[in-house]
């Protein structure tokens, strides 16, 4: 379903939110004061405009209340991401995503308005710091301060060749198995219970980070 987005802020975050959103044909109209990087923008956004988004007036404007998303992605300007995420909510607009520095900076945000805060270079080196500590996570991805999804391939023989339902991992580990990715068959989403498990299957578990790390323990 096609949406529309207002990516406030064209740096490498926004940037690379601006160009998914396209990729995935959805409608975006691309904000930042910096004309060289709107310009980056013009033949391939919905819209890109050069404005000032701490002028609540240029924001009304633009119509950013009738947007079905905002990103507040401004960089290094904490005191700008703020007011703009709170002028966006005043606006009435219904989900705005903002990006933090820090964990003081996500707390003001969240009390101004943000309806999800995200920390890009946190979250990436938490990724990292997974994929190289363990040999069997390939990716690994926190969906709050508790819970996480993880890739683990399963290399331990004693969960090879059986089903999901004799594994047990939700009763075992708390998990859930939401996807499974086979080489020569691709991406199992949902599996059956009776799906069996073979070397180098990827497990798509969804649980809480202690317990996704203590199931890749026994991959080891």
């Amino acid at each position: 379903m096609k949406q529309s987005f207002a990516v406030i802020g064209l740096g490498r975050f926004g940037s690379s939110v601006c160009n998914s959103l396209i990729e995935s044909k959805q409608e975006v109209l691309a904000i930042d004061r910096d004309e060289d990087r709107v310009n980056e923008y013009m033949d391939i956004a919905t819209h890109a405009v050069v404005a000032n988004a701490q002028d609540e007036a240029t924001l009304r404007q633009l119509g950013l209340n009738n947007f079905d998303h905002v990103i507040v992605a401004i960089g290094e300007d904490i005191q700008a991401s703020i007011l703009v995420t709170l002028m966006a909510k005043e606006m009435g607009v219904s989900r705005i995503t903002a990006k933090a520095q820090d964990q003081y900076h996500a707390k003001v945000l969240e009390k101004v308005g943000a309806d999800r805060v995200v920390h890009p270079e946190r979250d990436m080196g938490e990724r990292v710091a997974h994929q190289l500590i363990s040999k069997n996570i390939l990716d690994f991805l926190e969906l709050s301060d508790e819970y996480s999804i993880a890739e683990v391939k399963v290399t331990n023989h004693a969960y090879l060749e059986k089903t999901l339902i004799d594994l047990n991992l939700r009763q075992k580990y708390g998990l859930n198995v939401v996807a499974i990715r086979r080489e020569g068959r691709g991406l199992i989403v949902s599996p059956a219970a009776t799906e069996i498990v073979k070397f180098n299957d990827t497990l798509f578990v969804v649980g809480t980070t202690e317990d996704v790390e203590e199931f890749d323990d026994k991959m080891n």
